[in-house]
């Protein structure tokens, strides 16, 4: 066996970080031959420009290649670190540097730009409406929902997605015939499964998995890389909690499953996993409020109003504090009547029209805003409900064709059960539970 890997050296994927457009793996929908932003780059035209995308996809690296490239002075801010006052002194160089760049306006990328407050990113309009830096944002977040409009006004937003298998494929090949160190080892790949599926997409994780295990197998004479080896040294040496891996998808699951299945202890613990490890509190607080809708629905309707109010606080109030607010709604949830109706409901109605063809509203219940219409038998014989007793009046709401079906069937818990017997009051034998 060669000498031991260099511990010394940057991580491989550092070192196999791509300096060419050429080498840059993934996002042929956006980079390859043709494509728009290739055709931008290429063109040496820049407009200011967000990159909206999952982690280890490409977009710091991009954009490092671009003022390479077009040799433009590039500066970079961590939304996370930054404030309002480095922003401004760092728009301050880039105008100063601008005078003695012949190659155009200087590049500004901004990591993370979703965490940028409002003020943070009103100190940077001025400056990308009048050229003198030219914004790469990178986000992993709705760029519509964290951006203020108008900076995403003045913004393309380009979707990077995650790296295929044959991008994965791309980037081990090239790390194991291409980096110095690696090259030293006797690499043995027998199956390669593990080892992409642990990377979830993401090539820089791919790169550091890969780095792992072989520094776990560097006094072995040979290196063998299949999927039991993988799994096992990563089990041995990746936290608890990894909130761009295998292991957030598994938590969350363990999460919803627990506050579905009513159980406040188990979803408290994994809720705590998932803030231990990092998670961002916002995506907890949103998948609440989707169970709150698919899992307790209309056996407890103030459920949803909770787990909104939930999002919103969490959104302006931040860690630590959020963690309380988070807590209180995981255990509301999770202890709350539990009913799928509404989910199943509209499931059942997409899969009718999906496979049926579009079926006519009814006459009667079309508008008639004119005379034509009328005389055409828009709104003929149309009872308005608030004319009768009850403010209810039988009639019928489908296409004749599907008349009589049933979406909603209402769950067992005592709100839809009152549901169930207003339903068949007001509609008889056709509403007959």
């Amino acid at each position: 066996m060669e000498d031991d890997l260099n511990l010394s050296l940057s991580p491989l994927a550092e070192r196999m970080r791509p300096a060419t457009l050429d080498d840059f793996v993934g996002q042929e929908h956006l980079l390859g031959q043709g494509a728009v932003l290739r055709k931008m780059i290429e063109s040496g035209i820049m407009s200011s420009f967000i990159l909206w995308g999952p982690p280890g996809c490409g977009k710091t690296t991009l954009a490092r290649i671009i003022a390479n490239t077009l040799q433009r002075d590039f500066y970079t801010l961590s939304a996370v670190t930054s404030g309002v006052k480095d922003v401004r002194e760092v728009i301050a160089k880039a105008s100063s540097s601008r005078m003695f760049n012949v190659h155009g306006a200087p590049i500004l990328f901004i990591d993370e730009i979703h965490r940028f407050n409002k003020s943070q990113q009103d100190a940077l309009l001025g400056a990308v409406e009048s050229g003198t830096v030219v914004l790469i944002g990178a986000t992993t977040e709705n760029p519509s929902f964290e951006v203020i409009s108008p900076l995403l006004s003045r913004c393309r937003v380009y979707v990077f997605k995650s790296l295929e298998v044959k991008d994965l494929e791309r980037l081990l090949e090239r790390a194991l015939h291409q980096d110095e160190e690696l090259k030293r080892l006797k690499i043995n790949v027998i199956e390669k499964e593990a080892l992409f599926r642990f990377s979830g997409g993401d090539g820089r994780k791919m790169l550091n998995i890969l780095e792992l295990v072989c520094m776990n197998q560097v006094s072995a004479p040979e290196v063998i890389i299949d999927n039991k080896t993988v799994t096992d040294i990563l089990q041995e040496n990746i936290a608890l909690y990894d909130k761009n891996g295998e292991q957030h998808y598994d938590i969350i699951s363990a999460f919803i499953k627990s506050m579905r299945g009513s159980d406040p202890n188990g979803a408290i613990y994994w809720m705590a996993r998932m803030l231990a490890g990092g998670e961002d509190p916002l995506f907890i607080a949103r998948r609440m409020l989707i169970l709150a809708s698919e899992d307790v629905g209309l056996a407890n309707p103030n459920a949803a109003l909770l787990a909104q109010s939930c999002f919103d606080a969490v959104h302006q109030v931040g860690m630590p504090e959020a963690r309380i607010i988070l807590a209180e709604t995981c255990i509301y949830l999770a202890t709350s009547p539990k009913s799928n109706s509404a989910y199943m409901a509209i499931d059942t109605a997409l899969a009718a029209v999906e496979k049926g063809t579009p079926l006519p509203v009814p006459l009667h219940l079309r508008n008639a805003p004119t005379s034509l219409m009328k005389e055409l038998g828009y709104a003929k014989d149309y009872k308005y409900a608030h004319d009768f007793d009850g403010n209810f009046v039988d009639q019928e709401f489908l296409p004749d064709e599907i008349s009589g079906t049933r979406f909603y069937e209402p769950g067992e818990n005592r709100h839809e059960e009152a549901i169930r017997d207003r339903m068949h009051k007001l509609w008889g034998d056709k509403y007959k539970y």
